[in-house]
């Protein structure tokens, strides 16, 4: 997958903060902002990975996130972050029963998030895309998935034209606008939190396609 200079920033970017977070821990392992940095981190880098390493890569980033609920269970930012992964997650199975599982649990940590944050929108935000989530699971999984995208390199970026070529543009696009929500929204809190630790500025967030 051929890397936009902005995502290549960005991925230069999260791959020092999760090194960063990564050695704080050795120092601190009870640091629940310091874990969910690096949670945050790892589920940014999952979405440039290969299909089996996205989803162990989001495995490990639900990992950090719930060690830190565990030093500080109230911690809002936290829930927000790992109702994401679960959504993230969520759309790595193909098996619709098995999803819900996932985007019931996303739900339930968004609902948390807004409890303990009530004037937060982007948490509120967050409940109501978690609502469509189902369906669009669906809508996906009907182009294949994204392992199958992956695998037939589907990006939208082809120039050729043809049928096969919207097809895959359609199941692109399908794709950014669930995992575009996600990432851009888990990036803006990323990004504030690395920015209190003194980390190199981040690259802007990538413009929304309407």
């Amino acid at each position: 997958m051929d890397l936009q200079q902005n995502e290549f920033d960005r991925l230069l970017f999260f791959e020092h903060a999760r090194k960063t977070a990564e050695a704080e821990y050795a120092k601190n392992p009870l640091d629940a902002d310091n874990l969910t940095r690096w949670g945050g981190a790892l589920l940014e880098l999952s979405q440039f990975q290969t299909f089996p390493e996205t989803k162990k890569m989001t495995e490990d980033a639900i990992s950090k996130l719930e060690e830190a609920l565990v030093v500080n269970p109230k911690k809002h930012d936290t829930l927000w972050c790992l109702g994401n992964a679960h959504t993230s997650q969520a759309f790595l199975i193909p098996d619709r029963d098995e999803a819900k599982v996932y985007f019931d649990k996303a739900a339930e940590y968004f609902q948390q998030a807004v409890d303990e944050d009530p004037s937060n929108e982007l948490y509120h935000k967050s409940l109501e895309v978690a609502a469509k989530a189902p369906e669009l699971h669906v809508e996906i999984h009907k182009h294949g998935g994204f392992a199958q995208q992956q695998s037939t390199g589907s990006t939208g970026a082809s120039t050729s034209a043809g049928t096969k070529t919207q097809k895959k543009k359609k199941s692109s696009d399908l794709k950014y606008d669930i995992f575009g929500w996600i990432i851009l929204a888990v990036g803006i809190v990323a990004w504030v939190g690395f920015a209190k630790s003194n980390l190199p500025p981040p690259p802007p967030p990538p413009p929304r396609r309407g």
